[in-house]
């Protein structure tokens, strides 16, 4: 049975960065944001941010942060398309603590795995009042 899920097209470059930012940070989950412009679903900018718990298995954005990157999101019109971040020794799938903190109905939620140390597993969701629905990534070179 072919693969029917929604696709979602992302730039080689800001693949590399996710993966560059999440093996950065492992052990701790790394987190932050891919932006596009406003009402697009085309991420064009990488802004990576500090998980405030530094933990391996839960990420918080630092809410002042998080005020001064959406302020700046709003000031450029653009939109957060995509949250990520990733998990140190599980698979890039939504655990239910992921799931009850997704707040952006809009964004792309993206996951990479880092616990292999020689392949990143990265995913896409969508998650919209606690239903996760898994897209397929095309990854489109840049």
């Amino acid at each position: 049975m072919p693969d029917e899920r929604a696709e979602f097209a992302i730039g080689s470059h800001l693949v590399a960065a996710i993966i560059e930012h999440a093996r950065r940070d492992h052990p701790d989950e790394a987190c932050g944001v891919l932006a596009g412009p406003e009402g697009s679903d085309r991420p064009e900018r990488h802004i990576p941010m500090t998980n405030a718990e530094r933990s391996p298995t839960f990420y918080r954005f630092d809410s002042g942060e998080q005020l001064k990157v959406w302020r700046e999101l709003d000031a450029r019109d653009e939109d957060p398309v995509v949250i990520y971040h990733s998990h140190t020794a599980t698979e890039a799938y939504p655990s239910r603590t992921d799931i009850s903190y997704a707040s952006e109905p809009g964004a792309h939620y993206v996951l990479v795995s880092t616990r292999d140390p020689d392949h990143a597993d990265v995913r896409s969701f969508r998650i919209v009042d606690g239903v996760v629905t898994e897209e397929t990534v095309r990854v489109v070179e840049t």
